[in-house]
């Protein structure tokens, strides 16, 4: 006999909080049930649900052309180049399991014993794995109903976008650096961890960037590369490059 469906109350508890988000509702509470199953659990437990792989995968591809459209919408100013970019960032491992935390995903997934005493529930691979099949489970839920998708996913996106364009030019600030001192002194630029302050758990670090025996630029954040990315901002601002 397989497990008994819960219902999606069951599983998620009632958010109150309305600055947090919450999982679409479900019609079939099996296909969350599923959404829900990791591989290592269905081969412990034969007589249970089918496993979230099938669901991971049309998640994955609904995610891609949600994401898509949506920075192409929203961005009509961004090259190809920088849209790919940005949507790789938006459902990319790291961010889906970000989505996966707030939800509450991994203390609801149903793993195999190993894979919980590995700290699967905390593991971003399953947790994005995760994310995937619950967007690919309400896909079905809702008839294949894109717009209602769009309609869950959307703030979703909305929440994180911003921070992933500031990450993607602190990226570029060192890259553009680099490619500068490469086109005008055919050598990479070095970076100097020159200064640490503050507790552990607040550093503040200071790093400048250096072409041969030349400074082009300081900068600060609470970690390494953090200060690295700065001070390639503050070089590429005092050559005129920013």
């Amino acid at each position: 006999m397989r497990d008994r469906v819960p219902s999606q109350q069951q599983i998620f508890k009632i958010n109150t909080m309305t600055d947090l988000p919450t999982l679409p509702s479900f019609q079939n509470q099996a296909l969350l049930h599923q959404a829900l199953t990791h591989r290592s659990y269905a081969n412990e437990h034969p007589n249970s649900s089918e496993d979230n792989e099938r669901l991971e995968f049309l998640g994955d591809a609904v995610l891609n052309f949600l994401s898509g459209e949506f920075l192409y919408k929203r961005y009509p100013e961004k090259p190809e180049g920088e849209l790919t970019a940005l949507r790789s960032a938006l459902v990319d491992e790291t961010q889906l399991a970000k989505f996966a935390d707030r939800l509450g995903i991994g203390q609801h997934m149903r793993l195999g014993k190993g894979a919980s005493r590995e700290g699967g529930q905390q593991n971003p691979h399953l947790l994005s794995c995760a994310f995937e099949a619950v967007i690919g489970a309400y896909f079905l839920d809702t008839n294949s109903d894109i717009d209602a998708v769009r309609r869950y996913v959307i703030p979703l996106f909305e929440q994180a976008v911003d921070q992933l364009i500031d990450a993607l030019a602190a990226v570029n600030f060192k890259s553009c650096f680099q490619e500068w001192a490469l086109a005008n002194f055919k050598q990479n630029p070095k970076y100097r961890i020159v200064s640490q302050s503050g507790p552990d758990h607040a550093k503040e670090f200071t790093a400048e960037v250096w072409i041969g025996n030349q400074k082009y630029g300081q900068g600060q954040g609470r970690k390494k590369q953090e200060a690295e990315k700065d001070a390639a901002k503050v070089a590429l601002q005092a050559l005129g490059l920013l």
